[in-house]
């Protein structure tokens, strides 16, 4: 559904107390230390609450969905992936699951796996064996979740160097220094759950055109990608019977009066999704019921008055066809390309290859 993320913060490569040094890569026995977790985005909520600051005064009010994942948010979010509703993460798992031989045996073996939008790191688990690697990099902004991920896969994987780094993937990725810490292994990037739609087209072919930048010849980039579909279906996901999609959502008011000191009312806004064909994405909002007045508080006194209906945008979920995203990799320079989907072509994971 989107980018998981937390706080955001400044950016600065540093490293924290609990490092293992490089040299010890791969492991082949236990060494007592805590998996090594690599700072490539240092938490400041004062930076944080600017860009957000600015959304919410913007003409058209908007977050950026990266703000949805504070520890409240990633459990509801784990939720919403148990709806019945919320096809996509059951779709992409069975392909998965029908399919994983046959992709392994088109991937590097005991390469390095760099697990977009980690999370729990669970989607990552059945790979680390099935194409015996070498070495694990969670990638992922929401410490909170990162960090025992990584713990959780040193653990069960002996010979597998687990690392943890933080980072912001709507910033310019910048691995290269630790996946030549490791050159003879090349990188695999594991992008699941189709958070590359909360990017637009042009971010998003940005962020292929950095991740094929760090493949060098031998990479590879799996990347699972929600297709177009019934409109019913696509705004389901988004709008659950149940409400914990619209908690999901108000819930970023929540982080907004933590962050800025503002004083939301979270039940003063409708939650709304809805599919625009046009740009061929569904447009999370919330809508105000009322007239309101919105006061700030941090990093600056602002306030500003939401009328009866008025939106703000929270998040945009961009559905591809099969042709449109692979014109997308090719636009970023990946020329070999291959597509599983399930029985109904509603959801598709691509292997792609320079």
């Amino acid at each position: 559904m989107a980018i998981k993320a937390a706080n955001p913060v400044a950016l600065e490569a540093t490293e924290s107390a609990t490092r293992r040094p490089a040299a010890e890569a791969p492991r082949l026995a236990r060494s007592g230390a805590a998996p090594r977790i690599v700072m490539l985005r240092r938490r400041d909520d004062n930076d944080g609450a600017a860009g957000l600051l600015a959304g919410l005064l913007d003409a058209r009010a908007h977050t950026d969905p990266k703000f949805f994942y504070d520890a409240q948010g990633c459990a509801l979010f784990d939720a919403i992936c148990q709806l019945d509703e919320y096809y996509p993460t059951r779709t992409e798992a069975g392909i998965v699951a029908q399919y994983r031989g046959e992709i392994a045996r088109q991937i590097p073996r005991g390469a390095q796996w760099v697990d977009l939008g980690a999370g729990d790191g669970a989607k990552a688990r059945e790979w680390l064996s099935a194409i015996c690697a070498r070495r694990y990099l969670g990638v992922d902004i929401a410490e909170v979740w990162l960090a025992p991920a990584v713990e959780r896969i040193d653990a069960a994987f002996e010979r597998v160097e687990a690392i943890g780094v933080v980072a912001d993937l709507t910033e310019p990725l910048a691995l290269h220094a630790l996946l030549a810490e490791r050159a003879d292994a090349p990188p695999v990037f594991f992008y699941p759950g189709s958070s590359i739609g909360n990017f637009t087209p042009p971010r998003a072919l940005e962020l292929l055109r950095a991740i094929r930048a760090h493949c060098g010849d031998g990479g590879r980039l799996l990347i699972g990608v929600d297709l177009v579909k019934d409109v019913r279906v696509l705004e389901a996901a988004y709008d659950d019977a149940l409400g914990v999609t619209a908690a999901f959502n108000r819930n970023v008011l929540r982080v907004a009066n933590r962050l800025l000191g503002a004083d939301f009312d979270p039940d003063g806004f409708e939650h709304v999704a809805r599919f625009d064909a046009i740009e061929s994405r569904i447009e999370m909002r919330l809508h105000a019921r009322h007239e309101q007045t919105v006061r700030f508080t941090r990093p600056q006194h602002a306030e500003r008055t939401f009328a009866a209906g008025e939106i703000i945008v929270t998040e945009y979920s961009y559905k591809y066809t099969p042709q449109t995203f692979g014109t997308l990799l090719k636009q970023a320079g990946f020329a070999t390309q291959r597509l599983w989907t399930d029985d109904s072509a509603g959801f598709g994971v691509f292997l792609a290859a320079p």
